[in-house]
């Protein structure tokens, strides 16, 4: 029996890491057909830009929060967006961002209108440089193909409309900042989103991402980094009519070798729920992917190791009890870790790591990274193989896990690994699955 179960062993850590080898190398094949096409392409080099509104801020900003609008027949949200915006960011935070918004339609009437609302409504930050309101050309650095949009369907054209209102937008702000938050012309936002998306760039800043999701709509919430918006004005234009715009994005972040999405929860951007005929019937809602509430944490069995120091009163066993105990430990040091090794494989779909005492987060872990384990180690202290699932963000971590279809392992341990020492006390509090 045991040299059966040896054999079933070896032949899954073989899989898995084949598996990992295949990732890799089609990652590589992909980023390099795609540099290739860049080379060659005169997209967006000759576009035309119109200022309606405000002028370009003198300081590079951390973040553009772009928002495209389009002349709907049963109105537009974008106002009442725009209103939610500012309401949801102090003055404090505003200095972190640059609010830019496409007006796409080319009507002059709805152009005029549109301008002249967001002029009277929203003077003060346009006046104080964090409102921008800019209409885009596109025609002249087309292919003569996609000049002429008579001859596709209904569905091609808005899809068509959608990625080049997009491109126009992205294409502007490669310069204004260093991140950018695409957001759609229908959505409210969450208060204080500005400082939530700043400690999350912070946490993240020294790890590998392309996307990083701060909801579950299909456009709005995924901020990039201004450096890849041409790559992804391009990737656009290489499917210009047959491709739904969400599914192009969510493919996106693969490309440039992000294995998998990054949804950071509690979500920040919720839809209004405004949309034409043409766009319900062309799939083309502003909706959430998959159902939102994932339930409960039920902390399926598992043992607890761990390699910091333990105290009698507060033993680490804790952070895995569902009430209001919590593990303390003196000092804490980049050698240390915390590993959850559950009984059986688990398909587990969230992780929620939480530590410090109280409002103000006493004695958190400063620095720390949470990893998924899938090969276990036969003495029950640990895995073998980790992959990160993402870094604490102000000593928390609260992320929805994916799964690829042809991932072949389950999940066998969850790892909380400190990546800076701390000499003060450390306060591991939860880890909720």
């Amino acid at each position: 029996m045991t040299l059966e179960g040896d054999t079933e062993e070896e032949e899954k850590r073989i899989l898995l890491q084949q598996h990992q080898e295949q990732i890799k190398s089609e990652n590589k094949k992909h980023l390099e057909t795609f540099k290739k096409i860049q080379k060659n392409s005169p997209l967006l080099q000759h576009t035309n830009y119109k200022f309606l509104a405000g002028i370009i801020p003198q300081e590079k900003k951390l973040l553009t929060v772009g928002i495209s609008s389009v002349h709907r027949p049963r109105g537009s949200d974008l106002l009442s967006t725009l209103q939610s915006l500012f309401h949801a960011s102090s003055e404090p935070e505003l200095k972190y961002i640059t609010v830019l918004v496409h007006l796409s339609d080319p009507d002059p009437e709805w152009l005029s209108q549109t301008v002249a609302n967001i002029s009277s409504l929203f003077k003060q930050h346009i006046e104080a440089q964090k409102l921008l309101v800019i209409h885009g050309l596109l025609n002249d650095s087309l292919p003569e193909d996609l000049n002429n949009t008579n001859h596709f369907s209904s569905c091609e054209a808005l899809y068509f409309r959608q990625k080049a209102d997009y491109a126009l937008l992205m294409n502007f702000a490669s310069n204004l900042s260093d991140y950018f938050l695409m957001i759609g012309d229908d959505v409210h936002f969450a208060p204080k989103f500005v400082y939530a998306i700043y400690w999350a760039l912070s946490a993240w800043k020294e790890i590998h991402w392309v996307t990083l999701e701060f909801s579950s709509l299909s456009f709005s919430g995924k901020v990039f980094h201004t450096s890849d918006l041409s790559h992804l004005t391009l990737f656009f234009f290489l499917f210009p009519k047959e491709t739904h715009t969400d599914l192009l994005l969510s493919n996106f972040g693969f490309l440039l070798g992000q294995r998998a999405p990054i949804r950071l929860i509690p979500k920040l951007f919720y839809s209004q729920d405004n949309y034409s005929t043409s766009e319900d019937t062309c799939n083309q809602k502003e909706e959430g992917k998959e159902e939102e509430d994932l339930g409960k944490p039920n902390n399926p069995p598992a043992k607890i190791n761990t390699n910091m120091m333990l105290r009698q009163f507060h033993p680490p066993e804790n952070t895995y009890i569902l009430d209001e105990s919590y593990f303390m430990t003196e000092v804490a040091t980049p050698v240390n870790k915390l590993i959850l090794i559950f009984n059986q494989p688990l398909k587990v779909i969230r992780v929620q790591v939480l530590t410090g005492i109280g409002k103000q987060a006493l004695h958190r872990v400063e620095q720390g990274q949470v990893k998924l384990g899938y090969e276990p180690i036969k003495e029950k202290i640990g895995c073998t193989l980790y992959t990160l699932l993402g870094p604490l963000v102000k000593g928390n971590l609260d992320q929805k896990v994916f799964y690829k279809e042809d991932f072949v392992g389950a999940v066998r341990c969850v790892q909380l690994l400190v990546t800076a020492t701390q000499e003060s006390k450390v306060c591991i509090r939860k880890i909720k699955i």
